[in-house]
């Protein structure tokens, strides 16, 4: 009887101690997700910014990490580059407008191509001609696994007379590197090494 009497003492206190091992187990797990969820919600509140409109509404905005949209902005000021550099039409004023706002987005190597297009007479001749030229940019190629980054663009080009239209092939490269965002530049890119690897004629089309 005594015996007995000591099994089950004996059992109740592994009972006793295994029930306890999994309370603790299970509050140990309760614990360390309500922390993980703490942490988790945290991170997800301090990724909104909360954005006065004019002092009267509030809206909520969502952060994320710029170097996101790098590719998307690198794409995005090598075909606004070219649609202001290679877009041209019959006025001096216009033209040099649009040169200046181009050289802001790269380095002197474009305004060396500038240079030999204009000692080669080429704007006096659209000037005078009266001929209207235009870019279509077809797709622009990025390589974001060294740095600077490396850009080829291919495009078309129209050259736009009273007579007929001439369609080119504009097939471009440069280098990328970061630089200060600023009203010229709102994607913080710079330009450089510069260079057309082929601008040859596709088609002339009678108007």
């Amino acid at each position: 009887m005594e015996f007995k009497t000591l099994r089950n003492i004996e059992n109740s206190f592994r009972q006793i101690r295994l029930y306890a091992i999994v309370f603790a187990a299970i509050c140990i797990s309760v614990t360390g997700f309500a922390v993980w969820q703490s942490y988790r919600f945290a991170e997800l509140q301090r990724k909104k910014i909360y954005v006065l409109d004019k002092g009267k509404s509030l809206m909520v905005a969502l952060s994320q990490d710029a170097a996101i949209n790098r590719p998307v902005e690198a794409r995005e000021h090598v075909r606004r580059f070219h649609e202001l550099f290679f877009t041209i039409a019959p006025d001096k004023n216009a033209i040099e407008n649009n040169m200046q706002r181009a050289f802001n987005m790269a380095d002197k190597s474009v305004f060396d191509y500038y240079k030999d297009l204009l000692e080669k007479g080429y704007y006096n001749r659209i000037i005078s001609g009266n001929i209207q030229q235009r870019i279509e940019v077809d797709s622009v190629i990025c390589n974001f696994d060294h740095y600077p980054y490396t850009a080829t663009t291919y495009s078309k080009q129209f050259i736009i007379r009273s007579s007929n239209i001439t369609r080119r092939s504009l097939i471009t490269s440069c280098n990328l590197i970061n630089s200060v965002r600023s009203d010229n530049n709102p994607q913080g890119f710079n330009i450089e090494k510069f260079r057309v690897i082929q601008n040859t004629d596709e088609a002339l089309i009678e108007r």
